[in-house]
């Protein structure tokens, strides 16, 4: 791979030759590591959220935590599929391959509606404080946004608009055969490694996390900016080439807007109220 870099310059990194594969071949059956990454995305947020619920000041116990695990789960799977129809291919309703997850096509928008649903359903059953619930989950997203795109990566899929830059990458899926941003790898670094950077700290080393709606807050709009600065290298999906022409802005791009603008009114928010106890009432069993 070194000397693939190193020889950049001057032709484009074939991501053929980088020795990659879909997944891990057990004869009768490839784990994909799409699959894997969604996987480790949620069994390293529940690890950390199930610490940062130790953690003095905590909305909500460990029994909530695994509610959160499983309807989040839920939330991620069917919010993401559903938003990918509705955002960008209607056509698969009333299709099985609306089912065919396999087949690729998940939307971020959706999965946050979904996850924010999950959310809103077990702080209602458990009398949690929902706005400081999505607080503790915002922090643990980025895990799965940093593996997810790695993965996207891996199976040489949504990759990046031509250009000659000397990282420059030809992906056997594209037709064309053009040297394309890896667009994926700047989306696991902003919308993931950075944001990782960005809201452990505000947790563990100051008192963010007793500021309702400030995490959740800094995340929406700290996601949704790395979004819409992503979107200027990533491809276009093709039967939405026409929104880009038409506006020169990506539909995820019109969809971050709404995005930043509630980000920032939360945070307003949140900076305009008392912060919470550090040792608030138990909450009720669910």
């Amino acid at each position: 791979m070194l000397s693939l870099l190193a020889n950049a310059g001057a032709n484009p990194i074939q991501w053929a030759e980088l020795g990659l594969t879909p997944g891990i071949d057990l004869g009768f059956f490839t784990l994909r590591w799409y699959s894997l990454a969604y996987l480790a995305g949620i069994l390293l947020g529940y690890w950390h959220l199930s610490k940062m619920v130790k953690s003095p000041g905590a909305p909500m116990a460990q029994r909530h935590v695994d509610d959160l695990f499983f309807y989040c789960t839920l939330g991620i799977i069917l919010g993401g599929r559903l938003g990918y129809a509705a955002f960008y291919q209607p056509e698969l309703f009333g299709s099985l391959a609306l089912f065919k997850l396999w087949t690729g096509g998940m939307s971020f928008h959706g999965g946050v509606i979904g996850v924010l649903i999950a959310i809103a359903w077990v702080a209602w059953r458990g009398g949690l404080n929902w706005l400081r619930v999505c607080d503790y989950i915002a922090v643990n997203v980025p895990f799965g946004m940093m593996f997810g795109r790695l993965a996207n990566f891996v199976n040489g899929e949504l990759y990046g608009r031509p250009t000659d830059v000397s990282w420059a990458m030809v992906f056997p899926s594209d037709p064309l055969g053009l040297a394309r941003h890896p667009s994926q790898l700047y989306q696991a670094a902003l919308e993931g490694a950075l944001m990782i950077a960005i809201l452990l700290p505000l947790f563990w080393y100051t008192r963010a996390r007793y500021r309702p709606g400030l995490l959740v807050g800094v995340f929406t709009v700290g996601i949704s900016l790395a979004r819409f600065v992503n979107e200027f290298f990533r491809e276009p999906d093709a039967h939405l080439a026409y929104v880009v022409a038409e506006t020169g802005l990506s539909r995820g791009q019109w969809l971050t807007l709404p995005m930043i603008a509630i980000g920032l009114a939360v945070i307003a928010y949140s900076l305009t109220r008392q912060p919470a106890p550090a040792t608030p009432s138990e909450p009720r069993a669910a």
